[in-house]
């Protein structure tokens, strides 16, 4: 069993990781390369346009690319300690056990605009990209494009070699679509979890808890080592509840 998450916004490099485990490389530091040399040609105004971002934060990337290294992981920290945002403080991954980040290295992966697909202890550095952003490259006009099926069959490969054969997608539809999992769905197993929240009468998706409960999934896959998606059913961490009325066959409703 394989789950998926979107990265976030929002990087803390100031804290250490205390980490135990020893950390790993990106597996597509070739085209890290590629994009981040297309990025360093793009000036303040450039980037305020091309990532829809103000000019203190065009400010920010612009000198994040400048003196991005490709050569040295110095200033880098593993990925699942360095991304911030309600999913990561779901998943809390500072207070996970030894073997739960081991079982995660194994079983989670987290997708990015940069790096495309990273394990929990790959080493990144700090950047902004969405996979969203319209980055005109050598083998396309977005990240989509650039990215191809390079994500879908890094994740072919880890379902192959997975002992059930299940995709949890905890990621948004953003990132989703770059890991085609429509087109995975057709050879294995996808579930998405889905979280609502009653309100006024009928339950509704609440987009901050929803992104909260996501990384509230994962952190209790990952600590209880669950390889059986019939598990994820027994899901119940901050009063959420599997409801089989409002579930279907590949998306699992969660509810309070």
């Amino acid at each position: 069993m394989i789950t998926i998450l979107s990265p976030t916004k929002g990087l803390n490099f100031k804290n250490k990781a205390n980490l135990e485990l020893k950390a790993s490389t990106p597996l597509y530091m070739d085209e890290v390369k590629e994009l981040i040399q297309e990025l360093k040609k793009y000036e303040i105004p450039n980037l305020m346009e091309l990532m829809s971002i103000s000019e203190d934060l065009a400010v920010l990337n612009f000198t994040r690319f400048q003196d991005f290294s490709l050569e040295s992981f110095e200033c880098a920290k593993p990925a699942i300690f360095t991304y911030e945002g309600e999913a990561y403080k779901g998943l809390d991954a500072h207070t996970l056990s030894k073997d739960g980040i081991e079982f995660a290295q194994e079983h989670l992966r987290i997708l990015s605009g940069l790096y495309g697909v990273l394990r929990p202890l790959d080493l990144i550095n700090e950047y902004r990209l969405e996979m969203l952003t319209k980055l005109n490259t050598s083998r396309g006009k977005n990240l989509y494009e650039y990215w191809g099926d390079i994500i879908e069959n890094n994740l072919r490969e880890a379902l192959i070699n997975s002992e059930e054969k299940v995709l949890v997608n905890l990621a948004s539809e953003e990132y989703s679509k770059a890991a085609k999992v429509k087109k995975l769905s057709k050879e294995f197993k996808v579930i998405t979890p889905v979280f609502k929240e009653f309100k006024q009468g009928k339950y509704k998706i609440v987009t901050v808890y929803a992104k909260r409960a996501r990384g509230l999934m994962a952190r209790y896959i990952m600590e209880n080592a669950i390889d059986e998606v019939e598990k994820l059913k027994d899901f119940s961490a901050e009063d959420y509840e599997f409801n089989e009325n409002l579930s279907e066959e590949n998306l699992w409703v969660f509810t309070r």
